[in-house]
């Protein structure tokens, strides 16, 4: 797949001065939190690895564990094509195990999602085997971005072909992550989730995850005209609901392709702003899908340029106020933790 020199364009520049005008006591400090989607790179002007993840969430939220997504970064620089994303899961085990040197009440990384390629059909098993040593125990999943629009505006960086989802090979790659005891994290926008619901239907075995709620677009084609991809947006997420297999993850909506424009504010949202924009989604989600299929992810530092990841958790938090302790416990942990298999690590055995 062919890709931008620099994917960090297509996100909200993060500025440290701008984030630092909004600052708010941290809601519920004791609640254990699993954040289910992160990533660390080293991009040009845009360095996010193992100190600024850290220092992030040191801010005062209680987050236990976390969940490494592939961001196509630190892959291998030689050895066949097919094995270089093995890189990435080395790189995510190593940060992993260097945070539990310096604080073991949390587990950086312990659950890892690599990009195997798909597209290697039935030998992508190969891969798999190599991604599950190399994790030392932490695989837990694969993910290649199939977002994919005609408009190259709204088209990610990592610009996926076209109908990736419904490719032969795929499907076969696909077909072959259960028996290695691995979800599918399927990042995709909301024109293509009949692919997801697809997938879903021809693979009941599989776990499939859906990430940053189903990719509901609002810039480009879509700019004004939020509530009638709303509409679409929510049936299709009542009808993945459906299948018993499928689970989501909320969030991502601090990305461009979700067309919030927080960035363009004079000073950062307050996590109450935050929550009253995206409550109707929120709402939505939980409505189809229960508490115990959803879970909150921080995405940064993708997120990070349109708020800083205090008010996000405060966010979340608000958004769930009104739901019981059981549903809360769900969102911010246990979904996740039975996703992504988390529930036998120590910190979270404390938790």
């Amino acid at each position: 797949m062919a890709s931008d020199n620099n994917p960090t364009r297509r996100y909200a520049p993060i500025r440290p001065e701008w984030l630092a005008m909004r600052i708010e006591p941290i809601i519920e400090p004791e609640r254990a939190i699993v954040d289910s989607h992160h990533h660390l790179w080293d991009h040009p002007g845009n360095r996010y690895l193992l100190p600024e993840y850290l220092a992030d969430i040191g801010d005062g939220h209680n987050v236990r564990a976390t969940v490494y997504a592939e961001c196509g970064v630190m892959h291998r620089l030689d050895g066949p094509v097919a094995m270089k994303p093995v890189g990435e899961v080395e790189f995510a085990t190593s940060a992993g195990k260097r945070a539990a040197e310096s604080d073991p009440t949390k587990s950086i990384c312990a659950a890892i999602i690599g990009g195997a390629d798909l597209r290697l059909g039935g030998a992508i098993e190969e891969v798999l085997e190599e991604m599950r040593l190399a994790s030392e125990g932490r695989l837990r999943g694969i993910r290649n971005t199939a977002a994919w629009h005609s408009d190259p505006d709204v088209r990610p960086a990592s610009n996926p072909p076209e109908g990736l989802l419904r490719d032969p090979k795929v499907r076969e790659a696909v077909s072959r992550l259960p028996s290695f005891g691995l979800s599918f994290d399927a990042w995709a926008y909301h024109t293509q989730m009949s692919e997801v619901l697809d997938i879903a239907r021809s693979f009941p075995d599989l776990t499939i995850v859906i990430d940053h709620i189903g990719g509901a677009l609002a810039i480009g084609p879509y700019r004004g005209k939020r509530a009638e991809v709303f509409s679409v947006w929510s049936e299709a997420i009542a009808e993945l609901a459906r299948e018993p297999n499928v689970y989501l993850k909320f969030g991502g909506l601090g990305m461009r392709v979700a067309g919030f424009d927080f960035h363009e504010l004079d000073r950062p949202p307050s996590s109450k702003f935050l929550a009253e924009s995206w409550r109707p989604y929120f709402e939505t989600c939980l409505e189809s899908f229960g508490a115990s299929r959803c879970m909150f992810e921080s995405n940064f530092p993708v997120d990070k340029g349109m708020f800083s990841y205090a008010v996000l958790w405060n966010a979340f938090k608000r958004l769930a106020a009104g739901y019981s302790e059981a549903e809360k416990d769900a969102l911010f942990l246990g979904s996740a933790a039975s996703v992504y298999r988390l529930s036998e690590t120590e910190v979270l055995r404390r938790a």
